[in-house]
């Protein structure tokens, strides 16, 4: 049987062609040799649908350098790419929809609210899920407020932190509310405190064209006042099969409502951050179980419900009482975490294990 040949769909950040994430490309290239694997990176703007080639970018890793080079249409395909405005991005779909044919790792998932609905719709995963609304008006707001102290409000395709507001009622006075975030570049906003009914003034106007939901909040901060939550990946192993490849805490910055590592936060050990509330390793231990095993349920449950996946990032708050809540989930994860917390090998795996899946995979339409 002949080497696979695995292509790595991304988009470029601008029209200088930068990539985000050419680090961990330059990894799986040089990972992908070692398993037999022929893997190169292309955008859709790369693609010359009329000679049905691509003008592929493929890292030289005996010479550290990248090259481009006319390719067929690879075997497989890795769909790496993240939501943006503009063009590049309706490209994309465009691309999505003409070559849906060809054979994917995985799927795009939809937008936070509908995988809420989703989820919601299994009453497995009801005990995990926060309190969740569709942005229509102040009205919501005023109204999740009268159930919870702690509100976020989300662009239901955000990432990265990325337009985030934080609302809090004041356990002094409950007609005043603290109110924080993040804007469109992720910067942090100011914190401001503003009467319940004057509200609708930091709160995005409806004609913004970006559609937000109203999530219950969990208290997430530690002593030194900064928030925190964990990230969880689970991927698709050399037999196919889910696996969760690694946990690591995330810290968010200071006056950050966020954990976000982009965002200015750092990480942490899973334990080492758990054991700052729950001080028996038993429990700890028994929260880490129940994780791993909702992380493999959902990613099984979401492959059913949208087609193929091979990894997901599910973003987790615990609280005091080791109680586990989904914050939201990720399909496109980023593998920094486990560098930051010196996890190498758990890094390596996260890198290797969509390339296991993928000859997996080829080896099971070629039979």
């Amino acid at each position: 049987m002949p080497s696979p040949v695995l292509g790595i769909l991304t988009l470029y950040l601008n029209d200088k062609k930068h990539l985000e994430e050419k680090k961990v490309y330059e990894k799986m290239i040089e990972e992908g040799q070692k398993l037999g694997i022929d893997v190169y990176v292309f955008t859709p703007s790369d693609v010359n649908s009329s000679k049905e080639l691509i003008h592929a970018l493929m890292y030289l890793p005996e010479q550290n350098r990248w090259i481009r080079k006319w390719r067929s249409f690879p075997d497989l395909i890795f769909d790496r790419c993240r939501i943006q405005r503009g063009e590049r991005f309706q490209e994309l779909l465009r691309f999505r929809k003409k070559y849906a044919h060809l054979l994917f790792l995985n799927r795009p998932l939809r937008n936070k609210w509908t995988l809420h609905q989703v989820l919601n719709k299994k009453a497995l995963f009801r005990p995990f899920l926060l309190d969740t609304k569709l942005y229509g008006s102040t009205a919501d707001v005023k109204s999740m407020l009268k159930k919870h102290k702690l509100l976020y409000l989300k662009p239901i395709n955000g990432t990265g932190g990325r337009g985030i507001l934080r609302i809090e009622r004041s356990s002094r006075d409950t007609n005043i509310l603290l109110v924080q975030g993040r804007d469109q570049q992720r910067r942090i906003i100011t914190p401001r405190k503003i009467q319940t009914e004057n509200i609708s003034t930091l709160l995005p106007s409806e004609d913004m064209g970006t559609r937000y939901i109203i999530q219950e909040g969990v208290q997430l901060k530690l002593p030194n006042g900064r928030v925190h939550d964990y990230r969880m990946l689970v991927q698709k192993n050399k037999h196919g099969q889910w696996e969760c490849t690694g946990c690591a805490g995330r810290i968010g910055a200071e006056r950050s409502v966020t954990s976000n590592l982009h965002g200015g936060g750092r990480a942490a050990e899973m334990n080492e951050l758990l054991s700052r509330w729950i001080s028996l390793p038993e429990k700890r231990n028994e929260v880490r179980e129940t994780a791993e095993e909702f992380g493999i349920e959902i990613a099984q449950y979401l492959e059913k419900t949208y087609g193929d996946l091979c990894e997901l990032a599910l973003d987790l708050a615990i609280d005091k009482n080791g109680r586990i809540y989904l914050i939201e989930v990720n399909p496109k994860p980023a593998r920094e975490v486990f560098i930051e917390i010196g996890q190498d090998e758990v890094y390596r795996q996260a890198i290797i294990k969509p390339l296991e899946y993928s000859l997996w995979l080829y080896k099971q339409k070629n039979k």
